[in-house]
């Protein structure tokens, strides 16, 4: 009887540590956020492409070129583009709209005959595959998150419940709105108890 490929979740919604397999997503979070830019450039010819969307282009590559056992862990393709409700992280909008815009171009430019881009992402796939080799992860999926949810709003980051907003502490402050001459006269009038 021939093997049937099933998936199994777990019974949490929450991505846990137990959920990915820490050595394949690092692999990736290193490639996009340790290596320079200008090296992908001249491998994969995606010019102008950050590391966040680098990040999200490698598990999306990895989903289109990727055999069977590289789905065992499928909670560490929520890692590309987040999730509307906020888990592992809101949907990074611009990143996910960016990532959309290459793959489309890439497959309207391969229908043409000129299939560079499309064998771009076929690399990175496979780039990605051979540095998990030997890569040991060193991090916490944790605070991986955290980062991820605390940035969130600098790329557009949205869930079910609307916009991110940045963190208290990179809000700009506001001075105070200037009384009006009336405000100033009911200040006066008010009686002191102390």
């Amino acid at each position: 009887m021939r093997d049937i490929q099933h998936l199994v979740l777990p019974a949490h919604h929450d991505v846990r540590t137990e959920d990915v397999d820490l050595r394949r997503l690092g692999a990736i979070l290193w490639l996009a956020f340790d290596r320079q830019p200008s090296d992908f450039e001249e491998l994969l010819l995606l010019e102008g492409v950050g590391p966040r969307t680098l990040q999200s282009l490698a598990l999306v590559s990895e989903v289109i070129y990727g055999t069977p056992s590289r789905f065992r862990d499928p909670a560490r393709f929520s890692f590309a583009h987040g999730g509307k409700d906020g888990h592992p992280f809101p949907v990074p909008v611009k990143v996910y709209d960016e990532t959309i815009g290459i793959l489309r171009t890439a497959i309207q430019k391969a229908k043409l005959g000129q299939s560079d881009r499309l064998d771009a992402v076929r690399r990175l796939s496979e780039l990605a595959q051979r540095a998990e080799k030997d890569f040991t992860p060193s991090g916490g999926l944790e605070e991986f998150i955290e980062k991820e949810r605390r940035d969130s709003w600098q790329y557009g980051g949205r869930t079910v419940y609307g916009h991110e907003k940045p963190p208290p502490e990179m809000a700009p402050l506001k001075p105070p709105a200037p009384k009006t001459p009336r405000q100033e006269g009911q200040k006066a009038r008010q009686l002191r108890l102390f």
